[in-house]
């Protein structure tokens, strides 16, 4: 999933934003009208019409992915291919011929010729998430075909021009990375050419109400429905730390979503006693259907908090749909069993 993103693709990135102007709630696919969102805005529009190696730092869950492809977009390379590539998804024996290909018979299993991931984005931007992940050897020679534009396939011959604008990003302090060995300092200087430094969701004050509604308005769209925030919902978010940053903040709300059901009114929000590893019985997922997770979901955290108004308050159900599923699993209502009412 995109760690931030949540609009339609803009065709180019609007003028740069004066910080002294009416505040901005969105940039391209970005969500956020603090200031420190409004200093990327402004970087972000003008290094995209640039042909510039960038360096998107931040920590995880930032959305530097949605920062590479609002500088696609707003890019003379728009109308060419965008090509995200994780780094640390990439098997190490591969991952040379992942970027820059191979000739048929150059290893065992190399049966056809395969075009790299630099071949296949001539003309575009390919996008090197967590480039520290990359074994020091190949950023040795990543750094040549960035500088030069020319690669050789694996076990080829024919250097082969390409022209591909590189994005990278790490959630690594770079000075951090280089000191552990993690990124070769030469392919540093020349990756961030233009650095551009993500704040985390607790460095944002603002976004995080902003961003809140915003995917909640994407899940109302999504299926109908007209679930709300409420103000306490709200306030207990941006109490809150985010260290996942905007992914946890999403993926919350989507929780959050499913566990209101029928009702309005969201009330689910991460607090360190309703967090699934405090839950002594929490569910596990795989095959199980979601009938099953709702019931063991609902007894996993009717026996945590002993009460079954609570229960229903941490799900984000009504106490009469609590019963109702309580009934639904052979258990009395009125029973003593998992705690009193109140």
């Amino acid at each position: 999933m995109s760690d931030a993103v949540f609009g339609d693709r803009p065709r180019h990135v609007e003028s740069p934003p004066d910080p002294a102007s009416p505040v901005r709630r969105h940039f391209g696919l970005l969500v956020g009208e603090s200031p420190t969102m409004r200093r990327v805005y402004i970087e972000i529009a003008r290094v995209a019409p640039t042909d510039a190696a960038v360096l998107v730092v931040g920590e995880s869950g930032t959305g530097k992915d949605v920062v590479a492809q609002v500088i696609h977009q707003g890019s003379k390379r728009a109308g060419g291919p965008y090509l995200p590539i994780n780094c640390g998804a990439m098997s190490p024996s591969l991952i040379e011929s992942e970027l820059f290909g191979h000739e048929r018979g150059s290893f065992t299993g190399a049966l056809l010729r395969h075009q790299g991931h630099f071949e296949r984005t001539s003309g575009g931007t390919l996008f090197l998430d967590e480039i520290t992940e990359i074994p020091l050897e190949l950023q040795a020679r990543l750094l040549r075909v960035v500088e030069s534009g020319i690669l050789l396939r694996v076990g080829g011959e024919t250097a082969l021009q390409t022209d591909v604008r590189v994005i990278a990003s790490t959630n690594r302090p770079p000075q951090t990375a280089m000191r552990d060995g993690k990124l070769r300092r030469d392919l540093y200087y020349r990756l961030s050419v233009f650095p551009i430094q993500l704040p985390p969701l607790r460095q944002r004050p603002g976004d995080i109400d902003l961003l809140a509604r915003h995917f909640l308005d994407e899940l109302n769209a999504v299926h109908g429905s007209d679930k709300r925030l409420p103000p306490e919902v709200v306030g207990a978010f941006e109490r809150y730390d985010w260290p996942g940053n905007v992914r946890q903040l999403k993926n919350t709300l989507q929780r959050a979503f499913i566990l209101a059901g029928e009702g309005h009114d969201i009330q689910y929000f991460p607090r360190p006693d309703t967090t699934a590893a405090a839950l002594p019985h929490a569910p596990t997922i795989v095959g199980k259907s979601l009938e099953e997770l709702n019931r063991e979901m609902i007894l996993a955290t009717l026996a945590h908090y002993g009460s079954r108004r609570k229960t229903a308050a941490a799900l984000g159900i009504s106490l009469k749909t609590l019963y109702n599923r309580l009934n639904l699993y052979k258990r009395d209502a009125s029973s003593s069993d998992h705690g009193s009412e109140d």
